[in-house]
């Protein structure tokens, strides 16, 4: 009995207590995050350059999820470091930066634990009550018949109980343990498709954000080509060669070419920023990108080859079968309503006193005990509901007709998907093709309207024009590079595949000497191009 009374005592006193293991674990976390931040401090203020993974550099840590506060001053928003990206650093960022990404993680934990609480079912549970620990108990009876004398209680008392329950048949358990498992498996998909989504979403931004720099690069030589020959122009109308209005049309170009620098600047910037959020990254960090715009491969697969993956290794599809699979597990747990549940049950009582009650001269110092135990088999069916769990069944059913609706739609709509994407990767190839080729004709008829104009055969504008003809064909190639580099990231979102086979085609960058060397422009028409 005194076992039984320290037992109860020891776990009394822990719940009232409150102890909670998890403060020490949320404390270490606490630490660790704040360690973390201390690092990314250190760095930024030597301004080093972004943790390259291949070196084992630790990445980025930031955002606690503790942290809440937010920035009230100009400093600590304002750009104070750039951090140099690569293309292969672009994953390993976004699944220790991404808020989004951490989001999906933690409804796979969450998933976990309600799969763990439903398959608690199957074994017994205890409950511990006690009525009393201790309570005293002090009443005084008064009769007015002279046959029967006044009476007292006085009694200390404390009592514990304990009920094991053991729910031998009970028709929602099967089911419910099922959809959860279902529940969980669709949190782990889930994540999954977050983490390609907002991969494709990196690779498309970094990809802008090449082409930014590179129409930077171009608007530039545009810039240093005109003012050239702004400077001829006046030169020439100096000296009485020239005319006016060639100066004036020279002067027109280059303040083109810079509006089409202003212009890039400012999607430089953007771009840079919508990456830096992407990403997660301090607030006073933007990133760099070094490397230039170049085709990334070629498709190395068959478009039937791309559809069967893109069946096989799209998430999505599985998702709709797994909730076709919890709604078939819901309206069993609803039958399971209207049927009998049987359990085993067992309560175990003891009950200590101290005095005694109704007596004329009650003894405090007189005492007893109580020890009890039942043991039995309980049995529940709730027969008539009104119909709620029929209705609840039928709905349940027809959320599984509508999931199997939606899996057909969805399995159409990924094959229309991935033969768009298909269709104008192969016209992005023939774009390259047509692109580089109009660049290097624009580099060749600015060479010789250069030559024309020198030699007096011709005006300012036709070397006006054709400068314009250049950079525009320059800008469409890089735009057709980078919208291939984005078809191609996109398919290999949608088919699950990485047989990308590599190729490198890039216009070969000609300044204003190699343009007046015949040679020199003849061997860049030589340029290896990919088997597109």
């Amino acid at each position: 009995m005194g076992r039984v009374k320290r037992k109860f005592l020891i776990v009394a006193g822990l719940f009232l207590s409150g102890v909670n293991p998890l403060w020490a674990t949320n404390s270490n976390s606490i630490n660790s995050y704040s360690k973390q931040l201390s690092l990314i401090n250190q760095k930024q203020n030597q301004n080093k350059e972004l943790s390259q993974i291949n070196k084992g550099k630790v990445l980025y840590e930031l955002s606690p999820p503790n942290n809440l506060s937010l920035p009230s001053r100009e400093r600590e928003v304002s750009i104070k470091s750039f951090e140099s990206v690569n293309l292969d650093e672009l994953e390993t960022i976004l699944v220790n930066n991404n808020p989004s990404i951490k989001l999906y993680k933690e409804r796979i934990n969450q998933a976990k634990s309600l799969l763990r609480a439903s398959l608690s079912s199957w074994y017994p549970t205890l409950n511990l009550s006690a009525n009393g620990i201790p309570q005293y108990f002090e009443s005084n009876n008064y009769y007015d018949s002279n046959l029967s004398s006044d009476t007292s209680s006085k009694r200390w008392s404390s009592s514990i109980s304990a009920t094991i329950q053991w729910d031998l048949i009970n028709p929602a358990r099967v089911p419910e343990i099922a959809a959860a498992r279902d529940s969980f498996e669709q949190a782990k998909h889930n994540y999954s498709i977050i983490l390609r989504d907002l991969k494709l979403e990196a690779y498309k931004r970094y990809y802008n954000l090449q082409k930014a720099n590179e129409e930077i690069k171009v608007a530039k030589k545009s810039i240093e080509s005109s003012s050239f020959g702004l400077q001829d122009a006046e030169i020439r109308f100096e000296s009485g060669i020239g005319t006016k209005l060639e100066v004036l049309e020279a002067k027109s170009q280059l303040a083109r070419d810079e509006q089409l620098l202003n212009i890039k600047i400012g999607d430089q910037k953007i771009g840079q920023r919508s990456l830096a959020e992407l990403l997660n990254l301090p607030e006073d960090v933007t990133p760099l990108i070094g490397s230039e715009t170049r085709v990334m491969g070629i498709w190395d697969t068959t478009l039937e080859e791309s559809i069967i993956s893109a069946y096989s290794m799209r998430e999505e599809l599985d998702n709709l079968l797994l909730d076709i699979s919890i709604s078939k597990n819901n309206a069993k747990v609803a039958l399971a309503a209207a049927r009998p549940k049987v359990s085993l049950v067992n309560t175990f009582s003891s009950t200590i006193s101290k005095g005694e009650l109704n007596k004329v001269s009650p003894n405090i110092n007189n005492g007893s005990s109580t020890i009890s135990n039942t043991i039995g088999i309980n049995a529940s069916w709730y027969i008539f509901d009104g119909g709620s769990s029929r209705s609840q069944y039928n709905y349940n059913k027809s959320k599984a007709e509508e999931a199997k609706l939606k899996f057909a739609l969805k399995r159409a709509q990924i094959r229309k998907e991935v033969e768009e994407i298909f269709f104008k990767l192969e016209s992005a190839k023939l774009n390259i093709t047509s692109s580089y080729s109009e660049v290097l004709s624009t580099r060749e008829s600015l060479r010789l309207a250069k030559l024309r104009y020198k030699a007096g055969i011709t005006a300012q504008r036709e070397v006006v024009n054709n400068q314009r003809d250049l950079t525009d064909s320059e800008v469409r190639y890089i735009i057709s590079v980078t919208s291939y580099n984005t078809l191609l990231a996109d398919l290999s979102r949608k088919t699950g595949l990485n047989n990308i086979k590599p190729c490198d085609i890039k216009v070969k960058n000609l300044d204003d000497q190699s343009l007046e060397n015949p040679q020199i422009l003849k061997a860049s028409k030589l340029i290896p191009l990919c088997q597109l």
